[in-house]
């Protein structure tokens, strides 16, 4: 399953995603991984939450990122839950072009039993459609 987070930049967005991990540590019998675009919430994160700095792995678009993802997946079949924060950071790109990526997202979501949470720095009513269906 896929859960989106979207609003606008500073609304707190991060503080609650990284909330949300933390809760997931502690109750989850899986991995939890959290990805963000530099490792400047390593402390705020449960030490059981795996952090990953996606700068570290020259994401260059949607394509890459979705890979990326498959690689974590497959490298460990334990993880249950990744959180990504600020997909828009992580990735250069509009949101709009993303549309094949959230389609990937849930069909891996589905065959390896993930669910991801993903903040999106916009507000839900500039979000296209494809996403729309995701927001929480």
């Amino acid at each position: 399953m896929i859960h989106v987070f979207c609003n606008k930049r500073g609304s707190g967005k991060t503080k609650a995603l990284i909330n949300l991990a933390n809760d997931r540590a502690l109750e989850s019998k899986g991995h939890v991984v959290y990805i963000d675009d530099d490792k400047r919430h390593l402390f705020d994160l449960n030490r059981n939450v795996r952090l990953i700095a996606a700068k570290d792995y020259c994401l260059k678009d949607y394509n890459c990122f979705y890979g990326f993802l498959c690689g974590i997946i497959s490298e460990d079949y334990d993880i249950d839950t990744i959180f990504i924060d600020g997909l828009s950071n992580i990735v250069q790109g509009n949101i709009r072009d993303a549309a094949h990526l959230f389609f990937d997202l849930e069909k891996i979501s589905q065959e390896n039993n993930v669910e991801f949470y993903i903040n999106i720095n916009s507000e839900e009513a500039e979000m296209p459609e494809f996403i729309k269906k995701y927001v929480a």
